[in-house]
């Protein structure tokens, strides 16, 4: 056997050893714009196409390879006919890479990778080459219908569903924010306590009241506990982003409720001797109510007058005689300071007025005749009228 004919089997023999899904290792032999050239010891040169090399299709690999460099990378094909091995560095890089995965989907690995697209149903984040679908559901412990913001960041998930056959790995963001949140709030709930004063911020409003950042953990400020005074809408008293002062009204579980109802700013202290008994005062009708009307006297302070006490007529309706932003006066007729209510009269007013007039020999003003208020009245009226023929047919 000749030299030149045994050299021909070795070749053959080595180029026939290489097959697809072989991992060979090359020296860089030249590189092009979209191509990378090398040697891999084998009768023909193995090439690593741009988009086997990396997902960027707009790459320049001699910007990112140099000649001699090392790859180890992917048979996928043997073509004798052109005479090269088609290889792939990206795709045996994504297979490690799945493996990763799988390791960090059991270890429950906290990892990091930056979002590529946003989409409807959620966000693709690459890491290390490999797409992590994270649904929109996944994102956020809160409700985010806008994800655009999020494109180019990086961000943190956990790995809750691997299939690398299916090329398929899922993340979750949620619950990695539920977890610090969980923490904040513990230790929140640790340093809070009933009845004492800490600053807040903001953070969201409702219809029916704000919710306060308290460093860890957020209060509820009901619309109801804004202040001594009457708020239509929370928006008319605090503003996104507003530090105030709040009061921890009380702490159940980690709902924490609470109150800029200040105690030193009440109202309804030193009732008796703001609004003492028998004391004539003025105020602003607030509310009707089929029993009768809330007339603010200050704010934080509402008495009702009740629809028996509005007139010495019978009235079936409160809004057929007043009506809402009226000023009226009214004589207090009863008070708690306990129970925080007051009790008006506008009818023992015009009595008192009366009263006082005709004591200083003034000619009263005419007051319309009082109409029966109940059954009763009418009753005795017929039963009286009917006495005298009773009687009569008693003595037959």
């Amino acid at each position: 056997m000749s030299e030149v004919s045994f050299k021909q089997m070795l070749e053959e023999e080595t180029i026939n050893s290489v097959h697809n899904g072989d991992v060979v290792e090359g020296t860089v032999v030249e590189v092009k714009p979209d191509m990378i050239i090398m040697n891999i010891n084998c009768k023909y040169e193995g090439i690593i196409e741009r988009k086997e090399y990396t997902a960027n299709p707009e790459a320049d690999l001699t910007t990112m390879v140099q000649e001699g460099d090392k790859i180890t990378a992917k048979v996928m094909r043997v073509n004798e006919q052109i005479g090269y091995v088609l290889m792939t560095y990206r795709k045996l890089a994504q297979e490690k890479i799945y493996l990763e995965l799988e390791k960090h989907y059991e270890d429950k690995d906290v990892l990091e990778g930056v979002v590529t697209q946003v989409r409807v149903g959620g966000l693709v984040v690459d890491y290390k080459g490999v797409h992590v679908f994270v649904p929109a559901s996944l994102v956020s412990d809160r409700y985010e219908k806008d994800l655009s913001k999020y494109q180019g960041q990086e961000i943190r998930f956990v790995v809750t569903e691997c299939n690398p056959r299916r090329r398929r790995i899922i993340g979750n963001r949620r619950m990695i924010l539920n977890e610090e949140r969980a923490k904040m709030e513990a230790e929140a709930l640790e340093r809070l306590e009933e009845k004492t004063r800490v600053q807040g911020t903001v953070k969201n409003l409702t219809k029916f009241g704000a919710f306060v950042d308290l460093g860890g953990i957020d209060g509820l400020l009901h619309i109801s506990e804004m202040g001594w005074g009457r708020v239509r809408t929370p928006k008319d008293y605090v503003q996104v982003g507003d530090e105030i002062e709040v009061l921890i009204k009380g702490i159940d579980g980690n709902r924490v409720s609470l109150t800029t109802k200040f105690p030193e700013d009440d109202p309804w202290a030193n009732l008796n001797e703001k609004y003492p008994i028998n004391s004539e005062v003025r105020g602003t009708v607030a509310r009707l109510t089929d029993f009768g009307a809330f007339v603010e006297l200050e704010p934080g302070v509402d008495a009702l007058l009740h629809v028996s006490q509005i007139s010495r007529e019978r009235i079936e309706k409160p809004e057929d005689v007043l009506n809402i932003g009226e000023e009226i006066e009214a004589l207090i007729i009863d008070n708690n300071a306990i129970e925080k209510k007051i009790s008006l009269s506008i009818r023992e007013l015009e009595f008192r007025r009366r009263r006082f007039a005709m004591e200083q020999g003034e000619e009263p003003e005419p007051m319309m005749e009082e109409a029966p208020e109940t059954d009763e009245v009418q009753d005795d009226i017929v039963e009286e009228a009917a006495a005298p023929a009773m009687e009569e047919a008693s003595e037959e």
